[in-house]
């Protein structure tokens, strides 16, 4: 089978040209053709000799996963549907704004983190996908947007699309690489994002080997709930997760790291809830994005999340902002195409027997009653 260069950093790239007798710089043309100028067809890349590009056609290939849908939402948001094969689709989110273009990608075809508020975390978990699959969204999304009525670059990266990126540690650093890349994409280190549920020892390991910025989804400001929101807490819970946070602020290229927080309706929008986050993060360098619940056609299988009203919205971004703490809430976008946060399903062939697990579940993580505010 060709290899598929598409999933290949510089390293790795140098590397298998070496094996196959070429010299170094080789692997920085072929970042150029692939990535910057978008060529799949070696014969194309003339900056390469004859000989080497009738070798590469043999032996080798560029190949991103294949556009099943391309859907764009009213207010510019464009989504994709991406074919991984065996029955698995992911999906892809473009969000244009006037001064930057954020792309969302995926990094697994489901998640198996489970958390409750999400789309993607009940449909239970397929597999990880390759670096050739995440990058591949990055450069199928790339060539289309060039093409596009109005021509848009992706200037930021988030891998908040489906999928826990530290669970899928190796092919979502080595995609790092290729977007940071100044022969590939060349994007800074302050505009790409990894977004994690709270995978402790991945985060220190990112810190090390590709930092980032970093947004962690916490979701609850004690540990009782968000062991039912986000339930890997059980197993690194926030004492741990916040103390990981300051070691990565320590190495990560902004000096904060961010908190996303759904608002969830009488489940965590209290108050009180805002006062004890305040207090939970005082040592954590840190800003706060408030994000409005986005339903989805089957609201969880413990119950039916609503979104927080706006009014609730601002007096709980005011309680932390008097505590000194810098907060912004998230505008809603792409929900007309469900390619809002939270709402990103694909197409996936559960490995984990979810639906068998439902009862237990619900059993073992209730959904907590409303609180008075």
């Amino acid at each position: 089978m060709p290899s598929n260069l598409l999933g290949l950093d510089a390293d790795g790239l140098t590397h298998w040209l070496a094996a196959h007798g070429e010299k170094p710089f080789r692997a920085r043309q072929l970042l150029k053709c692939m990535h910057q100028e978008g060529v799949a067809d070696f014969a194309g890349m003339t900056v390469l000799s004859k000989a080497l590009r009738d070798e590469l056609s043999r032996i080798a290939c560029v190949a991103s996963p294949a556009v099943i849908a391309d859907n764009v939402a009213s207010d510019g948001t464009r989504k994709w549907l991406f074919d991984v094969g065996t029955g698995n689709a992911v999906e892809a989110v473009f969000i244009p704004e006037e001064a930057r273009g954020t792309l969302c990608v995926s990094t697994q075809a489901g998640c198996a983190v489970d958390c409750a508020f999400c789309s993607t975390g009940k449909q239970g978990f397929a597999r990880n996908l390759t670096a050739a699959e995440i990058v591949g969204q990055l450069w199928t999304a790339t060539r289309l947007l060039r093409t596009a009525a109005a021509p848009r670059p992706v200037t930021n990266v988030v891998f908040m699309g489906m999928g826990e990126p530290l669970l899928n540690f190796d092919s979502t650093v080595t995609a790092l690489r290729v977007m940071l890349d100044d022969n590939a994409y060349g994007l800074s280190r302050r505009r790409v994002t990894v977004s994690t549920s709270g995978v402790v020892p991945m985060m220190d390991r990112l810190a090390e080997e590709c930092p980032v910025a970093l947004a962690v989804s916490l979701h609850a400001p004690d540990d009782a709930l968000r062991d039912v929101l986000v339930p890997i807490n059980r197993k690194y819970p926030l004492r741990e997760l916040l103390a990981a946070c300051v070691r990565y602020v320590a190495k990560a290229p902004r000096d904060f790291v961010t908190f996303e927080y759904i608002m969830l309706d009488g489940v965590n929008d209290n108050p009180a809830q805002a006062r004890q986050l305040a207090a939970l993060v005082r040592d954590v360098p840190c800003k706060f994005n408030l994000i409005p619940f986005n339903p989805f056609s089957v609201a969880g299988t413990r119950g039916t999340y609503r979104r927080s009203d706006a009014a609730r919205v601002r007096a709980f971004a005011e309680i932390l902002t008097d505590a000194g703490v810098v907060t912004t809430t998230r505008k809603t976008r792409g929900d007309q195409i469900a390619a809002a946060c939270g709402q990103l399903a694909g197409e996936v062939r559960d490995r984990t027997n979810r639906a068998a697990r439902i009862e237990f579940r619900r059993g073992e993580m209730p959904i907590p009653p409303p609180l008075q505010a």
